[in-house]
């Protein structure tokens, strides 16, 4: 199967099954959400999406206890290019950033709804391995380098 996807690059590796688990307990934690409507678990999940956006990735706990499940599990290590999960953390921050937003102005639809988008990529990411955030990327470079390369 060709692939014709258009990614960010890094010049770092990370586990894809890490990466994997990460998209588990994000939906876990969005589930939560869903069902408490605690703000804090977005919070919560707000901070870590900006330590995995950022060089602090190891002071992740959803990093962290992905890492310890992962070691634990009897599956080999597969290592792919971190860019795509680091592009992915940033939209990730960004869902985390108007989900509290449309909460603290009381619409809890608008925050339900917000969540249930991000609680689908972290789904689709973590049960079957396809990265949403590769499929936005190109129309987000275009949008934002369009005038630079014409």
């Amino acid at each position: 199967m060709r692939n014709y996807a258009f990614c960010p690059i890094s010049d770092n590796r990370i586990n894809e099954k890490v990466a994997r688990t990460n998209g588990v307990l994000t939906f876990l934690i969005l589930l939560a959400f869903g069902y408490s409507h605690q703000i804090l678990l977005i919070v919560f999940l707000g901070i870590d999406f900006l330590f995995r956006a950022t060089p602090f990735v190891k002071y992740s706990l959803i990093g962290m206890t992905s890492h310890t499940i992962v070691k634990y599990l009897p599956i080999d290590s597969q290592f792919i290019n971190a860019g795509p999960k680091i592009f992915a953390a940033r939209v990730g921050l960004l869902f985390s950033f108007l989900i509290i937003l449309s909460a603290l102005f009381s619409f809890g639809t608008a925050s339900l709804v917000i969540a249930a988008i991000l609680g689908l990529f972290s789904f689709l990411e973590g049960v079957f391995g396809i990265c949403v955030a590769c499929i936005i990327y190109p129309y987000v470079y275009k949008l934002t380098y369009h005038k630079r390369f014409n």
